[in-house]
C-alpha cells in the first residue's frame, strides 16, 4: 500500500486530499485540507500578474499542505495548477518559488488536460450515461459533454465566478441588475459555442466544483434534506429556480446570512449561480445533478485505474462496492456468495413478493456490505453496516436506494423495522418502499444463512412455490445441515412477509 496526495491550486481555493492506495488499485481517502488563496482574483486587472499578497498566502497554504503530506509519510504528490496560474504572465517565477519554498512541482494543467481529469472524477463515479459537466472555477468554467459515458467535446470558458464578480462589481448596479448582466454576459458565450446547439434533449447536467456543491448543500438545508451527501444529489429545475430568486436581490452583507453559504463565497457566490442560471435556461435543463468528485478524484482513478483514461468503469456501482471491501479488508467472496444467493431468491420468489426490477441494486448493496460493519464490532454489526452504507458515499446509486439497502442490511439478523428511524426519510420514500425494505430483509438474512460457514457449500436455490407453501431446495455436495438451520429460524417471519409455510431442504 502506499499514500499519494492530489493538490488543486485553483483560482479561487487551493485543495489536497491524501489517501491510501492498495495494490489492488482500489484506494480510500484518509485526510484532506483546503484553503480560500483568491489567487485569481483582480488578475486581469493587473495585467495578468498573480499579486504578490496572493502569492504569500498560496505559499503558506502549500507549506501547510506539505506538511499534512509529511505528517502522512506521502509517497507521490500530484500538484497540478489551473486557470489563474495558466494565464499569470509571471508563472515561471511562481512556480519556481513554490518549488523552493514548498518542495511541491507544480503542474499547469492545460484546459484538455484538466477537462479530462474532471471527466474521469465525474462519470466514474455516476450512473448517468449521457451528461454535460459543468465546472465553475474562480477564473474559468469547463463545459464537457459525453454520451454512453465517452467524452464527446469540450470547451474552457475564460470566466468563473471569482471574474465574473470583479467583471461586474464597478458601476452602480443594483444586485438583481448585477445578475441580469452576468446572466446574459455568460448566455452570449453560450450562444458562440457550435457544438451545445447539437447537445440532444436527454443529455443531463452534471455540476462540479465548490459553487455546484455550495448549491446543493444550501438547498439541502432548505430542505430540510435527511442525509448529507453531495454526490448524486438532485434538484428540480423549479428549486433551483427558487433559490435563484431569493439570491439575486441581495448584497453581500445579506448573501452571508444565507442559510448553509460558506462565509468565504458569500461575495462570489451570486456570481456562479447567476452563470448556472444562464445555463440552464441556455439548454432547458430541468434538474441539476451534483457530483461530489472532481479534477482530484479524477487524478487519483488515473493513477490507480489507468485504464480510466482510455474507458470509463463499466460498473460504477460494482466498482464502488467493491473498493468498500477491499479496503476494509472484508470477505469479498462471502459477500460476493451472499449476494449470489440473494438475487437467486429474488428471481425466484417474484410471484411472491412482487417487487419490480429496481429493488434488485437495493438488494445487491444491502447483500455486498451486509457485515461490513464487523469492522466497528461483530455484536449489532448489522446495525453498524446500516450506518456504513448510509455514510460510505456509495457511487452508481440514487439517495433513495441508498436508505432503502442500508435498512435492508440492518434486517439482516431481525426483520422487524424500527419505523421511528424511518420518519426522517419520509421525503425519499413510499410506502411500498417499507414493504419492499421487510421483504429484501428476509431475503438476505436467508442468503446470509445458507453460507454461514463462509465456505460457499450451498451453491444454488431451487424455490418450488405449492399451494400455501414454499419448498426451498439446497444444492450443495457437502453436508450444509448448519446452513438449513439457520435458514429456518426465518420461517415465521418469511410466512408473515410472504403469506406461505417456508420449508427448507
Amino acid at each position: 500500500m502506499e499514500k499519494v496526495a492530489v493538490i488543486d491550486l485553483g483560482s479561487n481555493t487551493a485543495r489536497v486530499i491524501i489517501a491510501n492506495v492498495m495494490e489492488s488499485g482500489y484506494f480510500y481517502i484518509i485526510d484532506e485540507l483546503k484553503d480560500n488563496i483568491r489567487l485569481g482574483q483582480d488578475l486581469e486587472k493587473d495585467g495578468n500578474f498573480l499579486k504578490p499578497a496572493r502569492i504569500a498566502q498560496t505559499i503558506n497554504t502549500l507549506k501547510m499542505f506539505r506538511k499534512i503530506c509529511d505528517v502522512h509519510k506521502v509517497d507521490k504528490i500530484f500538484a497540478y495548477a489551473t486557470a489563474a496560474v495558466r494565464a499569470a504572465r509571471n508563472q515561471k517565477g511562481f512556480l519556481d518559488e513554490i518549488e523552493v519554498t514548498c518542495g511541491i512541482k507544480l503542474q499547469i494543467l492545460t484546459p484538455e488536460e484538466e477537462a479530462q481529469l474532471v471527466y474521469i472524477g465525474a462519470v466514474n463515479t455516476m450512473d448517468v450515461p449521457r451528461g454535460l459537466i459543468v465546472d465553475i472555477g474562480g477564473s474559468s468554467t469547463e463545459l464537457i459533454c459525453y454520451y454512453r459515458r465517452n467524452l464527446w467535446a469540450q470547451t474552457t470558458l475564460p470566466f468563473g465566478a471569482i471574474t465574473l464578480t470583479d467583471l461586474f462589481k464597478d458601476g452602480n448596479f443594483k444586485p438583481e441588475e448585477r445578475m441580469q448582466k452576468i446572466k446574459d454576459y455568460v448566455t452570449e458565450r453560450l450562444k458562440k459555442i457550435q457544438w451545445l446547439k447539437q447537445v440532444e434533449p436527454d443529455v443531463q447536467l452534471v455540476g462540479v466544483g465548490g459553487s455546484f456543491r455550495n448549491l446543493g448543500k444550501i438547498s439541502r438545508q432548505t430542505s430540510n434534506y435527511p442525509i448529507e451527501i453531495v454526490h448524486n444529489y438532485r434538484i428540480s429545475s423549479q428549486s433551483f429556480d427558487s433559490i435563484y430568486e431569493n439570491i439575486r436581490h441581495l448584497n453581500i452583507d445579506e448573501s452571508k446570512r444565507i442559510k448553509g453559504l460558506s462565509l468565504q463565497r458569500a461575495d462570489i457566490f451570486p456570481s456562479a449561480i447567476g452563470a448556472i442560471k444562464a445555463i440552464m435556461e441556455y439548454m432547458n435543463f430541468k434538474e441539476i445533478i451534483f457530483s461530489g468528485n472532481g479534477l482530484r478524484e479524477g487524478a487519483l482513478l488515473r493513477y490507480t485505474m489507468p485504464s480510466t483514461i482510455e474507458k470509463p468503469i463499466n460498473d460504477v456501482l460494482g466498482y464502488s462496492l467493491n473498493n468498500i471491501l477491499y479496503t476494509h479488508g472484508a470477505n469479498v467472496t462471502h459477500a460476493e456468495h451472499v449476494t449470489n444467493i440473494a438475487l437467486q431468491l429474488f428471481k425466484q420468489l417474484k410471484v411472491l413478493h412482487k417487487l419490480p426490477r429496481m429493488y434488485v441494486k437495493v438488494l445487491r448493496v444491502a447483500a455486498m456490505l451486509h457485515d461490513i460493519g464487523n469492522n466497528v464490532k461483530y455484536h449489532r454489526h448489522n446495525h453498524h453496516s446500516c450506518y456504513y452504507i448510509l455514510n460510505s458515499n456509495i457511487y452508481g446509486i440514487a439517495h433513495r436506494d441508498i436508505v432503502m439497502a442500508a435498512y435492508v442490511a440492518a434486517c439482516e439478523k431481525k426483520s422487524d423495522i424500527n419505523i421511528n428511524e424511518l420518519i426522517k426519510y419520509k421525503d425519499l420514500l413510499v410506502e411500498e418502499d417499507i414493504e419492499a425494505i421487510y421483504k429484501l430483509g428476509i431475503i438476505l438474512r436467508l442468503a446470509e444463512s445458507f453460507d454461514r460457514c463462509l465456505n460457499g457449500a450451498i451453491t444454488g436455490i431451487v424455490c418450488d412455490i405449492l399451494g400455501d407453501s414454499v419448498i426451498m431446495k439446497t444444492e450443495s455436495e457437502v453436508d450444509c445441515s448448519l446452513e438449513i438451520k439457520e435458514a429456518s429460524l426465518a420461517c415465521g417471519e418469511f410466512k408473515r412477509a410472504f403469506k406461505k409455510n417456508l420449508e427448507i431442504l
